[in-house]
């Protein structure tokens, strides 16, 4: 007789799926943990660190600095803004020499110091020293003054591709960082010594700071006032901007360009026959925040150029700017149309409405290039 081996009783059957279920639980809950972990880690490792007091100063010296040639509109207007706005530090804006400044890919602005004066009234250098993008991301004076900086003590914060100014002045070897997914290959090719990360907002590493695309300036300004000033006045701020919260995480899977895209991008600039010229109406004490989005955010259809409108030929703005005006109110009647007038409205809403009228005027997929090229979940 075949010798068959003993059948499980009822016991040690349901002991088997215990032991299962089980390990499926721990499993799923191992999962869960290690997202959550993931999350959390992100958050810890990405958090400024809190703003030491130097040189006896009861406040940190911010500076906000560019090229004249030009100089990305919002990275640089988001964070003078918003920084100045919470009144907890001195922001400076410095520019390799006085005179006007070309903003891209909107709007000009009147630099407040050269990159001398502001070496001559802070010799001690500045606490912040906040890097946005700009075309000549190798110019000799620019890279020397942010080397000089960061010799000094200063944290310097490249927003977008003000990675790559960073990265150029040699301040980001043997660091963490990250950047715009439309830059992040060609980074990790050109500079293999700096650790390219994805997945983040903005990345804090020992005095360097770096973020993903123009929609990360907001987030990564509201954490430098939390490190400096503390956690309720960023929440204070970050109320009268809209922004639920500032945290680092973020999905850089979600932006890459795809064929539509580039079909769009294509059809847009090409039909040149439907370019349109817009204006927007500015006077002393406008929002620079919202304005910076707003033309920004136009200017990039491919569709429309943006220019400023005033009775006056220079205004200031909320934050002090000097705005140098592009257009008189004769000048208007040769525009096709004015903006709506956001001044007033909270940036986070100033990002979706600008985004709804564009889709509005040119469609959903132009849009939808917009906030690609922002770097802005829009409709995610």
């Amino acid at each position: 007789m075949k010798h068959l081996s003993p059948q499980p009783n009822r016991f040690v059957k349901f002991f088997r799926w215990s032991l299962a279920l089980l390990f499926l639980l721990g499993f799923v809950e191992y999962g869960i943990s290690s997202e959550i972990s993931k999350v959390q880690s992100q958050e810890e490792v990405s958090k400024i660190p809190t703003y030491q007091s130097r040189f006896g100063r009861k406040q940190p010296i911010i500076a906000v600095i560019g090229e004249n040639r030009m100089t990305e509109l919002t990275d640089f207007m988001i964070p003078y803004g918003v920084l100045t706005s919470a009144n907890i530090a001195k922001v400076i804006s410095v520019f390799p020499k006085t005179g006007p400044v070309q903003m891209f890919p909107a709007l000009k602005i009147e630099a407040e110091k050269s990159f001398d004066l502001f070496n001559s009234e802070y010799p001690e250098g500045a606490d912040y020293v906040i890097v946005p993008a700009v075309h000549y991301s190798d110019d000799a004076t620019l890279l020397s003054f942010i080397r000089k900086q960061s010799a000094k003590g200063s944290t310097i914060v490249g927003v977008c591709d003000g990675v790559w100014v960073l990265a150029n002045a040699g301040v980001l070897k043997d660091y963490m960082a990250t950047g715009h997914w439309f830059s992040f290959s060609n980074l990790e090719k050109e500079f293999p010594e700096t650790r390219w990360i994805k997945d983040r907002r903005y990345i804090a590493d020992r005095k360097i700071i770096t973020t993903t695309g123009i929609t990360a300036s907001i987030p990564v300004s509201l954490a430098l006032i939390e490190a400096i000033s503390g956690k309720d006045k960023a929440l204070e701020i970050a109320a009268g901007l809209g922004a639920k919260d500032w945290k680092p995480t973020h999905r850089s899977s979600d932006f890459y360009l795809s064929g539509k895209d580039m079909y769009i991008a294509a059809k847009n600039y090409l039909g040149f026959w439907n370019y349109e010229n817009l204006g927007v109406q500015v006077s002393d004490g406008i929002d620079e925040v919202v304005l910076a989005l707003q033309a920004d955010s136009f200017s990039r259809t491919y569709r429309s150029e943006v220019f400023s409108v005033s009775g006056q030929k220079q205004i200031r703005t909320k934050s002090g700017l000097l705005l140098h005006v592009d257009k008189t109110q004769a000048d208007a009647a040769y525009l096709d149309s004015i903006l709506e007038n956001l001044n007033g409205m909270a940036a986070m809403t100033a990002y979706d409405k600008n985004l709804a009228e564009i889709e509005s005027k040119y469609g959903t997929n132009t849009a939808a290039f917009v906030a690609l090229q922002m770097e802005y979940p829009w409709k995610k």
